[in-house]
């Protein structure tokens, strides 16, 4: 239902982000609803997470550039909530393309200053149904000081060398774990969502992988 449509482009953007440094729940005791190669897929071992907070991770790669991101958004929130305990999920901004790269930086800047909770679902609200333009940094950074936060310590977090190499190896991570499209999760950095026909199944697979691997640890 929903269609990939970022595509990586990983080489030219490292090039590009060297100069910028100086896309219901299941019943866990039901039988398994998804199958391996179809709904899913095992990436190769070792497992390669995001973090390294020994919690089981169920990880979005999403954009804030992504409508259909935009879409899973209310639901990933739903989702979040409803992991039990010893699961935490995560958001991974894909800088798939030039043109997304600001989405990463602005994500990266609103979690260092604070202010993802208040402000991830309201800016895809802004950007998809109330179409406020928001494809430049400093048009991210715009709606950023709209919602409270300084401007200038907005723009020099989104552009500091720390940010600029959290996202290298966001997208080397992303390479590893074959991503090709948003929303895509990514559970313990063994299992990725594959054929997928709606969000609703996205979440429901989340959050079927995760209370397996929750079970298996």
């Amino acid at each position: 239902m929903f269609k990939r449509f970022a595509r990586l482009r990983v080489a030219a953007l490292f090039a590009g982000l060297v100069l910028t440094s100086a896309c219901t729940a299941s019943n866990s005791n039901a039988a398994a609803s998804y199958t391996e190669g179809k709904e899913y897929v095992t990436l190769p071992a070792p497992a390669q997470r995001y973090s390294k907070d020994g919690k089981v991770e169920v990880v979005e790669v999403f954009s804030y550039g992504c409508i259909h991101c935009a879409h899973f958004a209310p639901k990933a929130e739903e989702l979040r909530k409803q992991l039990p305990p010893g699961v935490k999920f995560k958001l991974l901004p894909a800088a798939f393309s030039d043109a997304w790269l600001p989405y990463a930086r602005a994500y990266y800047a609103a979690e260092k200053l604070g202010v993802v909770e208040k402000t991830h679902l309201d800016l895809f609200q802004k950007k998809f149904d109330q179409h406020y333009p928001m494809s430049t940094l400093d048009e991210l950074a715009d709606y950023y000081a709209s919602q409270g936060v300084d401007r200038a310590k907005f723009l020099a977090t989104a552009t500091s060398p720390e940010v600029t190499e959290q996202i290298k190896k966001d997208l080397e991570l992303i390479q590893k774990w074959g991503v090709d499209g948003t929303p895509t999760i990514v559970v313990d950095g063994k299992y990725r969502s594959n054929e997928i026909k709606t969000l609703d199944q996205l979440s429901a697979l989340a959050q079927w992988l995760a209370q397996r691997e929750l079970t298996g640890k």
